[in-house]
């Protein structure tokens, strides 16, 4: 028997099957391949424009008088600065209220994310007995809707303010006050703290046990290591909370009462009843889209500005996932 016939078929080269890659020329499966990524190209770019065109339209209407507000245009016909007038409506502190507005999210979302982490570190580094049932009670309260707390928290608010009434020498921190806007904030926040958590458990131990043989502090640790190493999951949680108490309408309709405290939503809102046909004014439309593109700006701009830590930690999250 001659060697070709101890060959099996597999080893024939008549009888060996070609792949269908093979089979296909070069060119025809770079066609299909540019194929779909103009597809995917094209679909992303009708999203974007979908996505893209009502702040489009906003900054368009911002900038056009009453009558063509709603003319659907993006080259606005006839040039208005609506600006002037939506800063000096009488009785209405709109740079007031913007700095409320500021200064609010900013103590919001510096506090959340300092005690979150803290807390997150504390969940994710030390070792007890009930670790697990602590964190799971923890995450159990995000199953809470807010309105569930919301008369509780409003009564002891209010109790608040009547016992700080009552002892002059303690400053007032009840209803119609901004310290129910803020001050929960330094109290934490489950989600927060479960983001976080995931953060400092990704960092390795042995850089903590190395310090703790240096003699550094837990809070040290937590200084030095744990939180220039979680920057990202610290940013991320900056940009949802002030973005949160940014648009937040809910808490100042509830909590305050004199104009000059008002947040810059609460204060819109203020602005649409008394311009929009539905409070009996002439639809002056102009106003209200103006103070809107200057309600949404702001935090166009913190997010162009933070968009590098935002994508890293929720990259980060993903990869972890």
């Amino acid at each position: 028997m001659s060697s070709t016939e101890n060959l099996g078929p597999a080893t024939g080269s008549a009888s060996a099957p070609i792949p269908q890659v093979l089979r296909e020329p070069p060119r025809a499966r770079s066609a299909a391949g540019g194929a779909k990524k103009v597809f995917w190209i094209a679909l992303l770019a009708g999203l974007s424009v979908l996505f893209l065109y009502p702040f489009v339209w906003l900054i368009s209407a911002s900038f056009k008088p009453q009558d063509e507000v709603f003319d659907n245009r993006l080259i606005p016909r006839t040039f208005s600065w609506n600006f002037d007038e939506v800063f000096g409506l009488p009785d209405a502190p709109v740079l007031s209220w913007l700095l409320n507005s500021l200064w609010i999210g900013t103590l919001a979302a510096l506090g959340v994310t300092f005690v979150s982490a803290l807390v997150a570190f504390a969940f994710a580094y030390f070792r007890f007995p009930g670790r697990n049932l602590l964190f799971a009670l923890l995450l159990a309260t995000m199953m809470l809707p807010p309105q569930v707390t919301l008369i509780p928290t409003y009564l002891i608010w209010n109790e608040l303010g009547k016992f700080t009434t009552e002892h002059a020498w303690l400053p007032h921190i009840g209803v119609n006050t901004q310290y129910p806007l803020w001050v929960p904030n330094f109290f934490g926040s489950a989600f927060y703290i479960f983001l976080q958590r995931q953060f400092f458990l990704g960092i390795p131990r042995e850089l903590f046990e190395a310090a703790r043989m240096d003699g550094d502090s837990y809070f040290s640790m937590f200084r030095r290591i744990a939180l220039p190493l979680a920057k990202p999951a610290l940013i991320v949680t900056f940009i949802f909370e002030i973005q949160a108490k940014w648009f937040d309408l809910m808490s100042p309709l509830i909590y305050l009462r004199d104009q000059a405290l008002f947040t810059l939503p609460l204060g819109i809102k203020t602005i649409l009843d008394r311009f929009g046909t539905g409070g009996g004014g002439e639809g002056e439309w102009q106003i209200i889209v103006a103070a809107t593109l200057i309600l949404t700006l702001p935090m166009v701009v913190i997010f162009a500005i933070f968009q590098r830590y935002f994508i890293e930690g929720i990259a980060t999250q993903g990869r972890k996932g």
